[in-house]
């Protein structure tokens, strides 16, 4: 694929793209080109597609910008990934960070530094922290991720440890999540325990779910290499050759996380996610997630990452949404 500039003033500029494989180009602008459209609205340019060709004009640093995010969704189409809305707005938002500008190139215009390959889909990281993540994610035994909802913490670590049963380097996959309600408690709710705590593991199985076939997700539940339960289970417990997620972390007291942490085993790697400022507890300042990453972020082995609402892959009001709870912007 060649580029050239042609035209170029100091407030201005008028890109040009060509394609070499025209087949790819129905994906890579969208039905009636909606992928186009998302990112003329959200770069300010105005993008003109004939034959094999692209043209942007608008600022420069938009239609560099907006340039950069075609060149890297085609090359994920060319390189065999699916390239939908959220792709669209993951690669915008990568691009429209100018603090990251050397990360940000590398990203968005080339291949991805690194996956996950689980039966049912690839997954690529879709913002720089999130492949920092998921390099720790391959790399560390035990990880901290923080950071608001929509940020990929459980999901990337879900895909993660069901990639590392598949290929055999744990035996068990253990989710696990505090039964802290906002509002409820669970004796007023209907059913036996396991119908009493489902609601607050759903999200657990929905990402797994989404990396397994139903059956192989049901088949390894019920043999006990998949194993979701409510962290109060996890007491007494060593958890050898295991990879074990505690989901909703901020949710824990220190004494939980203490009891949590301990059950760490041979051959094990454990994920930590948490949002710290959705604290349900009856004393917010209480969670064991911050007493835990005050006391252990800086012990060897043990990483932790730290997303914001700019990684925010979802809907992208949901960042904004974010960001006004956070507060305002410095």
């Amino acid at each position: 694929m060649a580029r050239r500039d042609l035209a170029a003033v100091p407030d201005r500029a008028r890109l040009e793209l060509e394609f070499d494989q025209p087949y790819l180009l129905g994906p890579l602008f969208g039905d009636y080109d909606r992928h186009l459209i998302t990112i003329e609205n959200r770069l300010g340019v105005h993008i003109a597609a004939r034959g094999n060709k692209v043209q942007i004009e608008g600022e420069a640093d938009a239609a560099a910008r907006a340039r950069d995010v075609l060149i890297g969704l085609y090359n994920r189409l060319d390189q065999g990934h699916d390239v939908d809305a959220e792709a669209v707005e993951a690669v915008l938002g990568m691009a429209s960070q100018p603090n990251l500008d050397g990360i940000i190139k590398e990203e968005v215009t080339s291949a991805p530094r690194v996956m996950i390959r689980t039966r049912k889909k690839t997954i690529v990281p879709r913002s720089p922290v999130q492949t920092t993540y998921m390099e720790a994610l391959g790399r560390d035994e035990m990880i901290f991720a923080l950071g608001p909802a929509g940020t990929g913490k459980t999901y990337l670590a879900v895909a993660q440890a069901v990639s590392q049963l598949i290929t055999g380097s744990v035996d068990r996959l253990i989710l696990s999540r505090p039964a802290v309600e906002a509002g409820e408690r669970l004796g007023f709710l209907p059913g036996d325990m396991k119908e009493k705590v489902d609601p607050y593991l759903r999200p657990l199985y929905d990402a797994l779910y989404d990396m397994l076939p139903t059956e192989q997700v049901e088949r390894r539940i019920a043999s006990g290499e998949i194993e979701i339960a409510p962290l109060a289970f996890m007491r007494g417990r060593t958890l050898n050759d295991a990879f074990i997620i505690l989901d909703e972390a901020q949710n824990t007291t220190p004494l939980q996380m203490k009891m949590f942490l301990t059950r760490f085993g041979m051959r094990s790697r454990m994920v930590i996610c948490g949002d710290p400022h959705q604290v349900d507890l009856p004393d917010p300042s209480k969670s064991g997630l911050a007493d835990a990453v005050a006391k252990l972020e800086r012990v060897k082995g043990i990483a932790t990452v730290r997303f914001t609402a700019a990684d925010v892959v979802r809907h992208p009001l949901v960042g904004r949404i974010v960001e006004a709870y956070e507060g305002p912007r410095s």
